[in-house]
């Protein structure tokens, strides 16, 4: 089966990301119950009905000493629009992570794009392993919009043509560049996404500096956000102990 491209669908270009978290079942009760297992047995369960608050230096305890598995028995879903280079980068994360992502084999990708924001730092100066982002100039901002939206169009273009001609979707999807957006359900526990956060954000309290691609870094943000409105004692003392996944 082949598709008829869809009439008059003109190229959008954005600059954002977008998360929105769909579901979750997380809780600092969760690091709880699941800890005090190992020396309470049954009687662990009385967590569920207990304050976390009067329980956080446990849950520092088990951040400090890296005892990690008590960080796993909890699940957040994602909802995630992204270019697709970041979401390349998003399957390093393997190990408590799953993703479902649109595919272009079964249906007529959208033609909205990523363009750099005038916030984004252009150029990079220094070697491999050591070297710095910095602002762009005018000119390169002018240049990148243009350059980059140009070429989106032509791709778009021919990947329509593609279409048109009776040419399958996931033959003709080879055409787009990896600067379309896509959309992902990313399913996550908080350990893994302390691993993630690790790598993919910088920030002052990092004992282990990061130097993530800022495209990614502003989804784990987003991320970061609505993980800290669930375990906000679990987020505090992931910022307490430098940020390192236990």
């Amino acid at each position: 089966m082949t598709d008829t491209p869809a009439p008059d669908l003109k190229p959008s270009f954005r600059s954002d990301v977008t998360v929105d978290l769909v579901k979750h079942a997380a809780s600092d009760s969760d690091v709880l119950w699941a800890a005090r297992v190992s020396t309470a047995g049954e009687q662990s369960l009385e967590e569920l009905q207990k304050d976390p608050e009067r329980s956080k230096g446990l849950i520092n305890f088990l951040m400090r000493d890296r005892h990690g598995s008590p960080f796993e028995h909890n699940s957040m879903t994602f909802f995630i629009s992204a270019p697709i280079f970041v979401f390349r980068e998003f399957m390093r994360h393997r190990v408590g992570w799953s993703y479902n992502e649109e595919s272009g084999r079964y249906r007529e990708l959208q033609p909205v794009f990523y363009v750099p924001g005038d916030d984004r730092k252009l150029v990079q100066r220094g070697r491999p392993g050591k070297y710095e982002f910095v602002e762009g100039s005018a000119e390169q901002q002018e240049l990148t919009a243009r350059v980059m939206e140009d070429s989106y169009r032509r791709s778009y273009e021919a990947y329509q043509e593609m279409l048109a001609a009776g040419v399958a979707r996931e033959v003709a999807r080879a055409t787009l560049p990896v600067g379309l957006f896509s959309s992902m359900y990313a399913t996550c526990n908080a350990r893994s996404l302390m691993h993630f956060l690790g790598l993919r954000t910088q920030h002052e309290l990092a004992k282990v500096p990061s130097f993530p691609q800022r495209e990614i870094e502003m989804v784990g943000e987003k991320m970061e956000r609505e993980w800290a409105r669930l375990m906000p004692l679990t987020h505090a003392a992931f910022n307490t102990n430098g940020r390192v996944a236990p």
